[in-house]
């Protein structure tokens, strides 16, 4: 099987490497990171006129129709970058939970909104207490003047504090099965608690006390719609992964050959050449990983695609970690400082290991698809 880029896909590849050289530096990020926002809406606009938002969205709802594919050259140079920009968490998981779970009517306008960066969608999932369970969820929802109110709270929203529109997935009157809804967040019944994540990306807490809400798609049959979203968004994540793994490898073997200790460089060490080897192993066996999670988010056999992007979500959480504490090593006590960003790669690896499942959630649900073959 052929693996390498289209020639649309490297050009896609060759401006955001552009856009990350010419307006997202290191001195670049921190001014956004202290900026009130702790974004950049320039910066999203700009990915928005690269078309970077229109790509996961099909064409009949206004975007590019691109692939997984597409979206994985997207998300691993955005991890070169470290771009902070809620591009996950209000671009690719709203894109492929709407297109699965609402219908034709209910996504028009919406999605090609998406697409243009002019709105920002976020999916408010994560209840307190249920971990990384997809199929809980304690908000629930009631049937009131012809609508429905919603009454919970959500935990962890990537993009919470920013988004214009938010999907909440709830019960309706104790119903086992989950449903989705729309809801506007700046209304008196919903309060929104915004904060700054351990790597500086975005996050939010959401209550909702009778909140009005509009169903979308089916209800209580959205749970194929957030699980095939979720997988979207672990796909993402692996190929985000593999772009802060190739940063890191780059700067340790820099500075390996420039740091010098009794006159000569370290590198000049064969244990720590080793240890760069090992991890460019890493990252290179990550990058197959993360190529194999993209071409399985189209697999219409859901526990055939969940068991490949497990899989390479767990390889690839266990190669952040040696590939991130092998950087922080390899440099000494100043790869845990502020002023390096080897400490912000390592953070950012880190996260994206917690996120939507971490190793060990990954690896226990690929043993039990296994054992159901």
């Amino acid at each position: 099987m052929n693996f390498s880029l289209s020639e649309e896909q490297v050009a896609l590849r060759d401006t955001l490497i552009k856009f990350i050289e010419r307006d997202y530096s290191f001195d670049d990020r921190w001014s956004i990171i202290r900026s009130a926002e702790g974004w950049s809406r320039t910066r999203w606009n700009q990915l928005a006129e690269i078309g970077a938002m229109a790509l996961p969205i099909a064409e009949q709802d206004g975007g590019l129709g691109g692939s997984a594919v597409d979206t994985m050259v997207v998300m691993e140079q955005l991890g070169r970058g470290l771009v902070i920009e809620p591009y996950l968490g209000c671009v690719v998981l709203p894109a492929a939970l709407l297109t699965r779970g609402a219908s034709d009517i209910e996504r028009a306008g919406l999605l090609e909104r998406i697409a243009s960066g002019e709105t920002l969608v976020a999916f408010a999932h994560t209840d307190a207490g249920a971990g990384h369970e997809r199929a809980q969820t304690h908000t629930h929802a009631r049937r009131a003047n012809g609508g429905f109110m919603l009454t919970g709270k959500k935990i962890a929203v990537l993009g919470g504090d920013c988004a214009d529109t938010l999907l909440v997935s709830a019960c309706v009157d104790g119903a086992p099965k989950a449903s989705l809804f729309l809801v506007q967040p700046d209304s008196a019944t919903t309060k929104r608690y915004a904060y700054p994540m351990q790597d500086a990306q975005r996050g939010g807490d959401i209550e909702f006390v009778n909140a009005p809400a509009t169903l979308v798609g089916e209800q209580d049959n959205a749970q194929h719609a957030i699980d095939y979203a979720l997988d979207a968004a672990c796909a993402a994540l692996c190929a985000e992964a593999v772009g802060v793994m190739t940063e890191l490898h780059k700067a340790t073997v820099e500075y390996l050959k420039t740091r010098k200790q009794f006159g000569r460089p370290i590198g000049m060490n064969q244990a720590l050449q080793h240890r760069a080897v090992d991890m460019m192993m890493h990252l290179e066996m990550s990058r197959s990983m993360a190529m194999e999670a993209a071409l399985a988010v189209a697999n219409e056999n859901a526990d055939l695609r969940a068991k490949a992007i497990s899989a390479a979500k767990t390889l690839v959480g266990q190669a952040s970690r040696f590939v991130g504490q092998s950087a922080v090593q390899l440099h000494g006590g100043i790869g845990v400082t502020h002023e390096l960003n080897v400490s912000h790669y390592f953070k950012r690896l880190t996260m994206i290991n917690a996120t939507f499942g971490d190793t060990d959630w990954h690896l226990a649900r690929y043993g039990d698809l296994m054992k159901a073959a």
